[in-house]
């Protein structure tokens, strides 16, 4: 089915009135495009992110405006008409394939390292002699296109082996304790404060044939939480977090509880301008940045307690 998409820009403070009279001419499920909104959420989350993508940024840049959706139908089309007859949309057309499906396009399997492959879950496993890492991207971070995903699985190469127990935290769609797992590891729990990751982790480790005796993963703030702090334990040959510098740097305060004397931090996510300081807060809760990795402007460290 085909859909008619209209923008229509409109000031602030008109948006409630405007909806109220598209609404009357036969226009529903609004979505509203502001700028300070968008801001104000990133202000309110950045516990989250470092970065925000500059096309994102420009998409919000200076504008206030008004979508909304109508069935492009003889009905629809009639709405159309008398929403122009009052205003000037701009107007655009889409599938309901290009929803559901498109997104698809943009993940192909990506080689990581010199031994991965990540492979969407729709695709076919290349014949390249790589292990096949197979992944549903869904809604979660961590699909292995992101520079911090790639230098993180690249650096478990060196440290992944049979025996070693991993402890991800930040987990997401569990991409990097499957990696480690793969690569020969006996175990890893995950730890993630999206409540959906559980499942989504769980699922992604499914298709890889990992099952909970193997690959598990809880939900909450470690930053927060001591009793989970304490649920997770200690005596990990290998730590992961590919988060943000905002979570890294009072995070490492905490990663001596779980590493084993002679266990590996692996920590990525961290932007171009924040390297020193993250290094810093390593260094001032006993850890030695042993290895620095960067791809585009990001950074990944590999740490070692000094």
């Amino acid at each position: 089915m085909r859909w008619i998409e209209l923008c229509i820009d409109t000031p602030r403070e008109e948006i409630d009135a405007r909806c109220e009279e598209l609404a009357a001419l036969g226009l529903g499920g609004f979505v509203i495009e502001n700028e300070e909104d968008f801001h104000e959420f990133l202000e309110h989350n950045r516990q989250y992110w470092d970065y925000v993508d500059r096309d994102l940024e420009d998409r919000f840049a200076g504008v206030s405006r008004i979508k909304a959706y109508l069935a492009d139908d003889e009905d629809g089309r009639a709405v159309l008409a008398a929403v122009r007859a009052r205003y000037e949309p701009r107007v655009s057309y889409v599938e309901d394939s290009d929803w559901e499906n498109n997104w698809r396009a943009y993940y192909k399997p990506i080689d990581t390292g010199e031994k991965l492959v990540v492979v969407p879950e729709w695709e076919e496993t290349p014949s390249s002699g790589r292990i096949p890492l197979r992944l549903d991207p869904g809604l979660i971070f961590g699909t292995g296109s992101h520079p911090t995903t790639r230098m993180c699985l690249a650096a478990l190469e060196r440290f992944a082996s049979p025996g070693k127990r991993v402890l991800d935290l930040g987990c997401g769609s569990g991409i990097l304790g499957i990696g480690a797992l793969l690569l020969g590891c006996e175990s890893c729990l995950g730890c993630d404060i999206d409540p959906k990751a559980p499942d989504v982790a769980a699922a992604n480790a499914a298709l890889n044939g990992l099952g909970a005796d193997r690959f598990r993963v809880l939900a909450g703030d470690i930053l927060s939480d001591r009793s989970l702090r304490r649920a997770l334990g200690g005596g990990y040959a290998l730590v992961l977090a590919n988060i943000v510098s905002d979570v890294i740097i009072p995070l490492s305060a905490f990663v001596g509880e779980f590493l084993a004397p002679d266990g590996v931090f692996i920590c990525s996510g961290i932007i171009e301008g924040r390297q020193d300081e993250v290094a810093a807060a390593l260094r001032a809760n006993g850890f030695a940045v042993d290895e620095r990795r960067c791809e585009e402007e990001w950074h990944c460290f590999v740490c070692r307690r000094a």
